[in-house]
């Protein structure tokens, strides 16, 4: 059949192969686009990394690890995170199922005030840390007169942890329990559960994914803390030092030993967020309404 038969011209014939080339080469420039986006972003947070890692020898990096200021660097950060890492558990965790299951005048304000912290510049936490809590702070004197001295000592690198780090925990602690079924709760309390029960048998367990992932960002914030705790707490080896402070304190006098630290404290943020995806992974494998039917079943075999 012709041409001229079908009612077409022969100009008319090549239109659909010139659409379908035009499609395609379309996708291949999204595609192209899109390589070179993430290449480039890739690259700009991967570079200064390798960079770091690589400035030095290994062999130079390792007995990096084990100076004097390294070693006691590490015992101060681990010492105060722990620390502060189960004040904040303990604390926040209640604090936070409270603020989620509970609609009361005034929320959005608790609410902006847990997330102030996290745009607060570190600088400026560690001066309101001295300003509240500083011989001459505002809570000062009655510290003072119940014997208590908390500024530049470890117990000021915990609070100074504890309110850089801790919002990190709160707000996806919040996340996490806004996303629980109220249902699961309702039937607990019906079985015979009381509200600490009900939180910690059924509301924990539905959301350990999201109570885990914050909990391992907010560790990891904790162990790289550096502006406030320098503020509040000072530098001084074996005492107040954590790992990021050590680091500024050698930039000058020993940059080799230096960029060892900086390395370890990659590594350890590395292991962490390394742990938490594994913990999430765990966590996510078992079911939620699982969790929640075992949790429940429970109190109604009591």
């Amino acid at each position: 059949m012709t041409a001229t038969a079908t009612g077409l011209s022969t100009s008319d014939q090549p239109l659909p192969s010139r659409r379908g080339w035009t499609r395609a080469i379309g996708r291949a420039a999204i595609a192209i686009g899109a390589v070179m986006v993430v290449t480039v972003v890739l690259a700009f947070l991967v570079v200064p990394i390798v960079a770091l890692v690589t400035y030095q020898p290994v062999h130079d990096l390792i007995d990096g690890f084990g100076t004097g200021v390294a070693i006691d660097a590490i015992v101060v950060s681990l010492k105060t995170n722990l620390i502060a890492f189960v004040v904040m558990i303990a604390l926040g965790t209640p604090f936070a199922y409270i603020v989620a299951r509970s609609r009361f005048r005034g929320r959005s304000v608790v609410l902006t005030a847990v997330e102030v912290p996290l745009v607060m510049p570190p600088a400026v936490a560690g001066l309101a840390l001295l300003v509240a809590f500083g011989r001459l702070g505002l809570l000062g004197g009655t510290l003072r007169a119940l014997g208590i001295d908390l500024a530049f000592t470890p117990a000021a690198v915990v609070i100074a942890i504890l309110f850089v780090a801790s919002p990190f925990y709160l707000r996806g602690a919040i996340a996490a329990f806004e996303a629980v079924d109220g249902s699961l709760l309702d039937v607990a309390g019906t079985l015979g559960a009381g509200p600490v029960l009900r939180m910690v048998r059924v509301a924990v367990p539905v959301a350990a994914g999201g109570l885990g992932a914050a909990a391992a960002v907010a560790f990891a914030r904790g162990i790289g803390e550096f502006g406030a705790t320098i503020l509040f707490a000072g530098s001084f080896q074996g005492s107040t030092q954590t790992l990021a402070l050590a680091v500024y304190s050698l930039f000058d006098a020993n940059l080799d030993q230096a960029i060892a630290i900086g390395v370890l404290l990659i590594l350890v943020s590395a292991a962490v967020l390394f742990v938490a995806k594994l913990l999430g992974r765990s966590w996510s494998s078992a079911s939620p309404t699982s969790l929640s039917l075992a949790a429940l079943s429970s109190y109604a075999r009591r």
